[in-house]
């Protein structure tokens, strides 16, 4: 594990600065700690030696009183700067990975790497926090402290420094064998936390169809399991931390009491005066203290940096190229989709699929479960490549120009897509509708029968409602969704299995908002298995899969 990543400065930039601010803070400590000692051995010693009064040390004792609120400064500057530097760059780090996993699309979080991705950007990089705060600025004391202090030990005491010199190195030795004792002890805590992470979402998800069937107790043993698991990892890594701050400690102390020892033999035959010995005495342990603390702080900033190494293999991740051509009007233009084929781990889903969505007209995706309606979507939407065959749109002259080489912006803009379950932001059911009058807005709403949800809430349009539309039921949040899609100036809309969890009536009103996105002139794209929704399609395409031993064949 490197001290500073350069990787860390690239993606996080708000950490520049805080680490030029340490640095610099670093000489100013260095300065006064070297100041705070000559002053004090300098009072010590007179008062002694020369039984100098307070009187005439008073020059002395204001300076000293100045170097310690100097240090009491620097200190609090140092936390303040820290706190700030490590929210900004966890909030950069963070912003970073979620736009990097959403840029590598829905097929690369499928893959397994979503739930690790949830973990990482929501506590898992919350760890860094020690590092910044702990880890870093005593890793710049130990680059400028240390030799600093030092040389100035060797320019008062040579042999006072020869000790210090051969005692140093211990430091660092055991660091490095106490690193290697628990080298990848963070990275498997990491992914400990990742897993449990993942099961949990997963219960999540479906715990409404385990508790359908009776089985929602089913799952807890094993995330119970990873629980304790993860807390095992957590305490084994507290349990060494201690016994490397006691092996550090130790190590600190029986080097001063070496050069302690050394100091007193010449103080007593008279080599070396009083003023002298104070000096190097006092110095002593600051030439051990940064590089003792960045032991002790080495376990507690190795969660963050484990996770800021999953951040990285994130964001080091490359985004396929992006198209640059702005899309053609889709309200007068076509899209094709010629031969696509989509490898996945059963085969190609869909297989030599041909499609063509002619403006102002309803197409329905019919086909059992798994022979990839839902990725022909996604190919539509310019969110999966194709394996195999084009995805095409029609241009203004008649040419035909390639899904991937339209600006997703300029593509997205014209698209609403209202998957199968609706994905509502928190906000009040007029913001989350939209719409650019209050006519609209209730014409939509009376075709899908939000005016009849709208009245039962207390608050009617301004009802506030939460994360994914919580406070409304499932068929609710769908007649949200599709009021939003009524109002909304898309020329193409996507409806991904809209009834699947709406009963007879609900169906009803899918059927209603269909027929009036195609009086509005609107393209639709329908993916559906009930027979009432393929009925009223203008065509249907049935799609089909080749599962790998035919792909192999």
């Amino acid at each position: 594990m490197r001290p500073l990543d350069p990787r860390l400065l690239r993606y996080a930039r708000s950490a520049r600065a805080y680490v030029a601010l340490t640095v610099g803070l670093g000489l100013v400590m260095g300065a006064l700690v070297v100041a705070q000692a000559l002053l004090l051995a300098h009072a010590l010693g007179g008062a002694v030696e020369h039984g100098a009064t307070l009187a005439s040390l008073s020059g002395t004792v204001v300076a000293l009183v100045g170097v310690v609120v100097g240090r009491g400064l620097v200190t609090a500057v140092q936390e303040r700067f820290a706190h700030r530097a490590a929210t900004r760059a966890v909030a950069e780090l963070r912003s970073g990975v979620v736009g990097r996993a959403a840029d590598l699309g829905p097929r690369w979080l499928a893959s397994g790497q979503g739930p690790a991705v949830v973990t990482l950007a929501t506590r898992g990089l919350d760890g860094l926090e020690p590092y910044f705060v702990r880890y870093l600025p005593q890793l710049v004391l130990a680059a400028t402290l240390t030799p600093g202090t030092l040389l100035v030990v060797l320019g008062l005491d040579w042999v006072s420094a020869a000790i210090l010199v051969g005692t140093l190195p211990l430091i660092p030795l055991f660091m490095v064998l106490i690193g290697q004792l628990t080298q990848g002890r963070s990275a498997r805590g990491l992914e400990a936390m990742q897993r449990l992470g993942a099961q949990v979402l997963d219960l999540l998800a479906g715990l409404p169809t385990l508790r359908a069937f009776g089985r929602q107790r089913g799952p807890a043993a094993r995330v119970r399991a990873l629980g304790d698991a993860h807390r095992r990892s957590t305490m084994a890594t507290l349990q060494i931390a201690f016994l490397s701050g006691m092996v550090l400690e130790l190590l600190t102390t029986l080097s001063v009491a070496l050069v302690a020892v050394a100091i007193g033999l010449r103080l007593v035959s008279g080599r070396l005066d009083l003023v002298t010995g104070l000096a190097v005495l006092m110095l002593a342990p600051e030439v051990f203290w940064p590089l003792r603390q960045v032991g002790a702080q080495f376990h507690a900033a190795a969660d963050g940096v484990a996770a800021a190494e999953a951040a990285f293999g994130v964001l080091d991740t490359p985004v396929p190229a992006r198209g640059t051509q702005a899309c053609p009007d889709l309200s007068r233009s076509t899209l094709r989709l010629s031969g696509v084929g989509v490898r996945s781990a059963g085969g190609l889903t869909p297989a030599g699929l041909d499609l063509e969505l002619v403006p102002g007209t309803v197409a329905a995706l019919v086909g059992p479960s798994g022979v990839g309606k839902t990725s022909t979507v996604e190919v539509l939407l310019g969110l999966l490549a194709p394996d195999h065959g084009t995805a095409r749109v029609q241009t203004s002259d008649g040419g035909w120009l390639d899904l991937s080489d339209v600006d997703r912006r300029s593509y997205w803009d014209q698209v609403s897509w209202l998957p199968q379950r609706p994905v509502l932001e928190p906000g009040t059911v007029r913001q989350l509708v939209g719409g650019r009058d209050d006519a609209a807005r209730a014409h939509a709403a009376a075709l899908t029968g939000l005016d009849g949800v709208v009245a039962g809430l207390p608050h009617g349009w301004d009802q506030p409602l939460g994360t994914g539309g919580a406070g409304l039921s499932v068929g609710q949040r769908q007649r949200v969704a599709l009021t939003a899609a009524l109002l909304a100036d898309a020329p193409l809309v996507v409806l991904d299995e809209p009834t699947a969890h709406l009963d007879a009536a609900g169906e009803q009103v899918v059927l209603a908002t269909v027929a009036a996105l195609r009086a509005a002139g609107r393209t639709v794209l329908l993916v559906a298995h009930r027979p009432s929704l393929v009925a009223g399609a203008d065509h249907v395409v049935t799609v089909h899969a080749e599962r790998a031993a035919e792909v192999v064949a």
